[in-house]
Formats: structure tokens, sequence, C-alpha cells
């Protein structure tokens, strides 16, 4: 009896300190939302800030007019703020930091951005979002494209697409393009005028432009048609087709006003063209940019420069989404800094390398460029330039022309990183541009067959690791490898060495 009384008082503690123990838990602090910015609309509108909070928070509201709050304080749970701004029409970027403090001891930062209205808005059809014949992911779509080739020094040439020497683009081109294996055709094209010049250091503005309003970039109706018409001779024959914007004035160092200009103008350009092409099924992908830079200097690799870029990106994404229809559904294409594979992951703003938010998921592919190395790739001066590049493509008579650095085993571990950090997560890699055009003119013999098979090497190898590595390959060409008036192949050794890079 004693016994069962002892048994039955330690049965009574022990409950006892599990009910003290479960009373005396403290609730971890809660406030589930981030440090961010948040961008307004420049004509003015809503957006909602949302977050869940499990003490009684309120807000610092010292210091601005403009931006109005549909609440300043509220009890634990889960809560929206409405910020809501009227049109920028100040000529200049407006801010304000919001400090948003929670009883439990959290608080954080959003800063509410608006840009100023510099150009008028050019989307003003939206459309309901329409996914037929948009079912594919970024990552199908790849799967699709074999081989790609730019047509280069036409459409982004100024004064017109034979600005620079070549013809019209025409349908018995890209029928050519398709005879000879390519999947897919990359439309390098200039609309704004405005371009900065390495070797004058400075501005060009309005010289060889497509629009017919600088003050407010409005697109010439001419020039866009001819542009939809290039397209549509690349949907004709079931082929990928990819638009950008070619020109370089996505200054990334830029500040201030000249930087304001610059997000309007990409948000202008981006809701025209959009617009005009949103009809198109999945067969058409849009690019951002092209090689996105900083001038005069280069690329700084601060933290304000590639915020801008990224900015750019994400400028240009909302830009498209908004216009509705199958644009609601397309894959972009955005660049890393300077289309470097190199700097492809150097800003992770959201955990994922170098990408903007995008609502519509899986559809956004990253951009490089590869032109590596420098002396084998573009360096035209044949005293320094190397003629062979290939371990087993050296010439035993012209030491002083052999490939010192950037061959095979340089090529394979950039990929290796791109694959790891982009295609593995369901982000393809779009190698945009790359070609390899040594200066080897004044080579005889067999030092000159030597040459053009390295070369033929260089194409072959670069083209079957990108592949390998899930990167779309989009070769340079501006006439070389098919005749640009009969579409018949002009170089049939670059030809075949694509060919037989993609064969296995």
């Amino acid at each position: 009896m004693k016994r069962n009384n002892f048994l039955t008082i330690l049965v009574l503690l022990i409950a006892g300190f599990v009910v003290v123990s479960c009373n005396t838990t403290t609730q971890e602090p809660q406030l589930t939302l981030a440090n961010m910015t948040k961008d307004l609309p420049s004509e003015g509108g809503t957006l909602a800030l949302s977050f869940t909070c499990n003490g009684a928070w309120s807000v610092d509201t010292t210091g601005f007019k403009w931006l109005k709050l549909s609440q300043v304080s509220g009890a634990a749970g889960d809560a929206t703020i409405n910020l809501t701004a009227t049109a920028n029409s100040a000529g200049i970027s407006r801010s304000v930091l919001l400090n948003i403090i929670s009883e439990n001891g959290q608080s954080r930062r959003v800063t509410a951005h608006q840009a100023p209205i510099i150009f008028p808005s050019y989307n003003t059809s939206p459309v309901a979002p329409n996914a037929t014949g948009m079912g594919s992911t970024a990552a199908q779509i790849a799967a699709n494209i074999k081989l790609g080739i730019n047509i280069g020094n036409t459409m982004e040439a100024p004064g017109g697409e034979t600005g620079w020497g070549n013809p019209v683009i025409t349908q018995q081109l890209i029928d050519g393009y398709k005879k000879a294996g390519f999947t897919a055709i990359r439309i390098p094209c200039r609309w704004d005028g405005t371009y900065y010049h390495s070797t004058e250091k400075k501005w060009h503005y309005n010289e060889a432009t497509h629009l017919i309003n600088t003050k407010t970039e409005q697109i010439d109706p001419a020039w866009i048609a001819r542009v939809k018409e290039v397209v549509q001779y690349c949907m004709n024959d079931g082929l990928y087709a990819y638009v950008e914007i070619h020109e370089g004035w996505l200054d990334c160092n830029a500040t201030g006003a000249r930087l304001d200009t610059i997000k309007a103008k990409q948000k202008a350009l981006w809701e025209q063209i959009a617009t005009e092409f949103r009809d198109y099924d999945e067969h058409l992908m849009f690019g951002s940019a092209n090689e996105p830079y900083g001038y005069p200097e280069p690329f700084s690799f601060t933290l304000p420069t590639v915020t801008n870029l990224y900015d750019f990106h994400q400028i240009f994404i909302n830009a498209v989404r908004s216009t509705g229809g199958k644009n609601a559904y397309r894959t972009l294409i955005v660049q890393a800094p300077i289309t470097s594979g190199d700097l492809a992951d150097y800003y992770q703003p959201n955990g994922v390398p170098g990408l903007p938010v995008d609502n519509m998921p899986n559809r956004l592919m990253m951009e490089f460029h590869n032109y590596g190395p420098y002396p084998f790739c573009l360096d035209s001066d044949p005293t320094t330039a190397f003629f062979y590049w290939g371990k087993n493509y050296h010439s035993t008579t012209d030491l002083t022309h052999n490939a010192t650095w950037g061959e095979e085993s340089s090529v394979d571990p950039v990929f290796v990183r791109l694959k790891a950090e982009f295609v593995d997560k369901g982000i393809p890699m779009v190698m945009g541009e790359y070609g390899a055009f040594p200066p080897n003119g004044s080579l005889t013999g067999d030092n000159l067959t030597l040459s053009k098979a390295s070369r033929g090497h260089w194409y072959s190898y670069v083209t079957h690791v990108a592949l390998k590595s899930g990167a779309l390959p989009f070769v340079w060409d501006t006439g070389e490898i098919l005749d640009r008036t009969t579409g018949a192949v002009k170089n049939q050794q670059v030809l075949d060495s694509l060919r037989y890079a993609a064969s296995y």
C-alpha cells in the first residue's frame, strides 16, 4: 500500500513537472518580413505589404508625405499594409524608408521607391494571359535547341539592316539555316540609337536610331514591323527565335537622373516590343540586353553597379509580363555582368545567382558569351595572336603562335560550375555569342591548314562542352558560314565542326 502511494505521488510530480515545463516555454519572436525594396509604379498605384507578426507592431512614418499607408500599427497576427502613391511627376526618383518595429524585439526596413515619369507608358492595352502554345518550361525549350546562330551585323547595324554591308534578311536565308542544321536564330536588334564610343570616350545620342520620337522613345512602326517579318521567317520554318536589345546604353555605373532615364527607357522599349510580339507562341524568346557594361569605366563590380543590372533585368521582366497574352508565359533571357560566364554568379539577391524575381516559374534563362581565349578568338594583331589552339594542334615550326593558355583544360571548369549553379537548378544557360577569328591570313601551306583545323577544333570542343553542360550555343556569324544572299554553305569546315559537336 505504501509502495502504491509512492508511485502515485511520483507520477503526479512528473506530470506537474511536464505542465510547468510547457507553461514556461517562451515563443520565438516572429516578423516574417525581410529587409527589402518595394517599387511603386511611376504612374502611381498601390502595393500590398503582407506579413505575420506574433507581437504588436508599428511603422515609423517620420519624414515623408508622398506615400500613404493604409495602417501604421496593428496587433499580433496576419497583417497587410497597402502602400499608395500618386504619379511621380517630380522628374527625379523618390524613396522612403519604412521601419517596421514589433514589441517582440524585431524590426525590418522596407524601402518604398518610385521612379519618375520620364517617358509615357506604352502598356496601354494589356490583355488577359493566354497559355495557348506556351506550355513548355525554359528547360523543355532548351532541350529542343541543339544549334543556334546569330544573324550578326544586320538588324543591329546603324541606319538599317544593310548598314554594315550585309543584304536584307530573306526567307531563303532562314531556310538555309534550317537546312544546315540550326534550330534557333538569335536576332540582335537596334532600337534606340544611343551608344558609348570606347575610342572617343563619349556618348553618342540619337544616331542611327529606329525611334520616331526620341523624347518619348517611341519606336518606328515600320522598323518593328520589319523585325516581326524576320521573326515570322523563323516561325515559318519551325525554328526558335531570340529577339533582344543590342545597343550598349544600359550603363550599369549610372547614377541619379541618368540612371532614372535608363530605367525608364528599358521599360518604354520593352513595353512596345512585348506588345507587338505577344501573339507569338513559345518559339519566340526575349532577351533583356546584349552585353551590359559600365561606362566610361568597365563594370566596377560594386554593389550599386550589380544592383543596377539586377534592376534593369527586373524592369524587363515586369514590362514583358505586364502586357499579358502569351508574354505572361514567355521564356525570358537575362544576361550576366558584361555577359561573362565567369561573372554569372557574382550577385545573388535571392539565393539564385543573378536572377531577378519572376512570378511565372521556370521561364528564365541566363546568358553568357564566349570569346576565349582572347588571343585566339578576337586578337587582330598577328604579332600577339594565337594561330593554333588545342593540345594536339600546336605547330612545330611556328612556335610563337601556339596557344599558351586558355585551352581545353580551362574550358571545362567554367561549364561545370555553370551547370551546377544554373542548369541543375532548372535554369538553362544560353551561350548567346561565341566565335574564334584568328588573323592567320599570312600563313601558307601546312601551318595554314593546321590553324584552320585548330579553329574547327575550338568550335567543336566548345560547342560540345556547352551542350553537354546544358548551355545553348548560338554561334556568332556575320556571313561567313552561310551566304547571306543565297543561304548556301560558305564555310563547310566550321559548319561540320558545329554539327559534329551536336551529334555526340
